[in-house]
Formats: structure tokens, C-alpha cells, sequence
């Protein structure tokens, strides 16, 4: 379910975009619950942290929707915002504040599908996240949650799968940079684990859930615990 929050003064224009949000669901099959407000400071004050995406007005009475969307910054880094306005450069001002986008009232159903389609798809790359590597035979996705670990070989790296094992040409700096934030760590200079296939981790030898073993180089023993540990405090 997508739960979609609408928030405008304009009572038209709010039932408006709950009959395309609704032709949308019907559309393409896809469950939607909306929540509206009809002004900023309502939003504010009666945020809903289940909200995925806000519609929000530029132009209200009381609380505008750029002071609006700063105050939901604090409170929400992650909900989706797209600016409602009657004007390009008011939506621009919108962008500081991380919004998807901007759309120019009124509103027509293309433009809103549209901007749905896009949302719902970044929605779950961010639910599946993947990397995509290149190598002679062709480009592969690999899901991340199916990634044991990346080792060197052969001056490359084999990325070791739940599927299959896959030779890319990139360099394990550029590939353990793009991978950190996704829970994987260098044990060793040659090898960067997945922290979630990580079972056991004694003196310089880790033990994954698959009964894989892989050696824990001394420099970087006390880097990786931490983060070992870090990972697994916020998993208990």
C-alpha cells in the first residue's frame, strides 16, 4: 500500500487530485490511501510518519508549503514531496528541501501518472537496492541482499551471488565506496563482506551464514569489528 498525503487550501483542486490518485489506483491495480490537509501548519502538527508521498500546495494562508516541507525535513528525511504551484520559479525554490519535482497547476492526469510511475520505481530500488557491473559477455544486475561478498581475482573482482558468481573490471576502492552505506565492509584489502551473511567472527577468521569461511586481515581486524558490532546492535 502507498499512502499518499495531499495538503492544499483549495478544496477544488483537492478533490481534483484525489479522483486522478484514484483513477491512477485503479489503473495500474495498486492499493492508495490518501490523508488530506488543507493547510501547512495542519500537516505539521498532524504528520503521519507512514505518509510515503505529499503533494503539497506552494501558495497556502497560513503555513506555506516551503516552510512547510523545511519543518517535515527535520521530522522526515524520506517522504517523498512534490510541489503544487501556479508558478515554475516558486517550485524551483522547492528543490533546496530535496523534492522529486514540481508540477504547474492545474493538474492533467498524464502528468500525474507520470510522476507516480516515477515515484513507486525509485521506491523499490530503494526497497531491492542493486549494482549493476559490466564485464565481456554482457551488464548484470545484482541484488545487494543476495550478495555474499566481492573478492580480487585476477586483477578484477568476482562478485560472489546468491545466483551466480560475476567478474567485473571495477576496482575494489570505487566498488567498497559505493557498497558502505549498504552494510559491507573490507575484512582484508582483497575482500569486502556483506554484514549480513556474517555469522561468526574469531581472531582473524569470519564465519558466514553459509558455512563459507574468509580470513580477517590483522590491519583491518578492529575497523571491521566495530562495524561488525555496530551492525549487529542495531539488528538486536
Amino acid at each position: 500500500m502507498i499512502h499518499i498525503a495531499i495538503c492544499d487550501d483549495e478544496r477544488f483542486l483537492v478533490d481534483s487530485l484525489t479522483a486522478l490518485i484514484h483513477q491512477y489506483e485503479l489503473e495500474k491495480s495498486e492499493e492508495i490511501k490518501i490523508t488530506v490537509y488543507y493547510d501547512g501548519l495542519e500537516l505539521i502538527e498532524k504528520y503521519d510518519t507512514t505518509i510515503d508521498l505529499i503533494f503539497l500546495d506552494i501558495q497556502m494562508k497560513l503555513v506555506d508549503g516551503l516552510r512547510a516541507a523545511k519543518r517535515l525535513r527535520e521530522m522526515d528525511e524520506k517522504v517523498g514531496i512534490i510541489f503544487l504551484t501556479t508558478l515554475t520559479q516558486h517550485g524551483l525554490k522547492g528543490y533546496k528541501f530535496q523534492a522529486l519535482d514540481y508540477i504547474i497547476k492545474p493538474l492533467k492526469y498524464a502528468r500525474l501518472r507520470d510522476e507516480l510511475d516515477r515515484f513507486l520505481l525509485r521506491r523499490q530500488k530503494e526497497k531491492s537496492p542493486f549494482i549493476v557491473v559490466n564485464n565481456d559477455s554482457g551488464r548484470y544486475k545484482i541484488l545487494l541482499n543476495s550478495l555474499r561478498y566481492v573478492e580480487t581475482f585476477n586483477r578484477n573482482l568476482l562478485f560472489h551471488s546468491e545466483q551466480e558468481n560475476i567478474i567485473c573490471y571495477r576496482s575494489m576502492k570505487e566498488i567498497a565506496q559505493e557498497l558502505a552505506p549498504h552494510g559491507f565492509v573490507r575484512c582484508h584489502r582483497g575482500c569486502l563482506v556483506n554484514l549480513a551473511y556474517v555469522k561468526a567472527a574469531r581472531k582473524l577468521e569470519i564465519t558466514l551464514i553459509t558455512g563459507e569461511t574468509l580470513a580477517i586481515s590483522q590491519p583491518k581486524r578492529k575497523e571491521f569489528m566495530e562495524h561488525l558490532t555496530e551492525y549487529w546492535g542495531d539488528m538486536l
